[in-house]
């Protein structure tokens, strides 16, 4: 792995804080922001645990790049990455909620995820390429890293894991813990505010 993707991928779940840091700070939350914001982080964390519940908990490794399965399946068929996706609309909706500097915090925070994820998935791709050669091939030809495509992608001859959603809520613990956590906390805040 090289240097840069390395430390994107180790500290990928540490480099939200300072935005939420920021969105803490500059809160200046209203009713609408609070329910749009809402909504929009409800449909990335939904995202996510669609994800997770096919993907299982490895998608939670810090040490290196690895999977069992080439996932096609649930959100896969659309987006090679739905995990990042999940994650972009689930920052963004946090960042509608506080209205923090708004829209210059929101921009900041897509396009530094953007850059660090563009940096994970080469990494990812590069061991997904060796692992499943001419199978990932095909994916990667036909489902777009982080634009859904509206049909599913079908391949029967790529083996999938069954579907657990008891181990991608268990995976997704501490996502769900943290959504709800900072909700609540600009809920609060913006009461005290108001």
């Amino acid at each position: 792995m090289n240097n840069i993707s390395s430390i994107a991928f180790k500290y990928r779940s540490y480099t939200p804080i300072p935005f939420l840091i920021l969105m803490l700070i500059f809160q200046k939350s209203t009713p609408l922001t609070l329910l749009i914001g809402f909504a929009v982080a409800l449909i990335g964390e939904l995202i996510r645990f669609w994800g997770v519940s096919w993907a299982g908990s490895e998608t939670r490794t810090t040490g290196g790049v690895g999977g069992t399965f080439l996932i096609i399946s649930g959100p896969f068929a659309y987006v090679r990455n739905p995990l990042y996706v999940g994650n972009i609309m689930l920052y963004l909706g946090l960042g509608i909620m506080s209205f923090a500097l708004f829209p210059y915090l929101q921009i900041v925070a897509i396009l530094f995820f953007l850059v660090q994820y563009y940096f994970i998935v080469r990494e990812e791709e590069k061991y997904l390429l060796e692992k499943f050669k001419d199978d990932y091939r095909d994916y990667c030809k036909n489902v777009p890293a982080f634009l859904p495509r509206l049909f599913p992608y079908k391949n029967s001859i790529i083996v999938q894991p069954p579907r657990n959603p008891k181990a991608g809520f268990r995976s997704e613990k501490r996502s769900l813990q943290a959504f709800f956590g900072i909700s609540l906390l600009l809920i609060i805040l913006w009461l005290i505010r108001s």
